[in-house]
């Protein structure tokens, strides 16, 4: 059986006849081939899913596809604008080396971006208290921080 989807992915309306039973994360990955949103445990735990639904963060591996519908969807692929110049926080992560193997890197972005229009002036602590549900295995956080820091600072200007 299949239903009906129809929401905006990274400002394009997209429809399609999905099984109901298809998450989110496999919709954008599979059907719309926007890899850039990692599946890492599928259980919401490690956050490399992490995109933007209707404005907020929101791990893409643990909701259906069809909870989605009417949405505005922003992924990481939706974040640069269309001459290629990185948004802000990308810059910053790149700049900062605020990635190592890049898996977490994706959802570590997105998520950055929603904490930083939640506490635009935020401090070391809540920065890395924000980022609990976002593991990184590789780079120990520190420069992750910074990389959210000098994102925010780019982000208000």
């Amino acid at each position: 059986m299949s239903i009906p989807l129809a929401l905006t992915v990274n400002g394009k309306a997209v429809k399609a006849d999905i099984d109901p039973r298809l998450l989110l994360a496999d919709f954008l990955r599979t059907t719309l081939g926007l890899t850039g949103t990692h599946i890492g445990c599928d259980t919401a735990q490690c956050g490399a899913c992490t995109i933007h639904l209707d404005g907020r963060a929101i791990k893409s591996c643990n909701v259906l596809a069809l909870q989605a519908q009417g949405a505005d969807v922003v992924t990481i692929e939706g974040l640069a604008e269309s001459d290629g110049t990185m948004h802000p926080m990308q810059a910053a992560f790149k700049e900062c080396h605020g990635l190592q193997c890049g898996f977490c890197t994706t959802g570590m972005v997105m998520s950055a971006i929603d904490l930083v229009a939640r506490h635009p002036n935020a401090d070391e602590k809540t920065i890395r208290e924000e980022l609990e549900g976002n593991l990184c295995r590789c780079t120990g956080y520190h420069n992750i921080v910074k990389a959210v820091q000098q994102g925010a600072a780019a982000m208000a200007k």
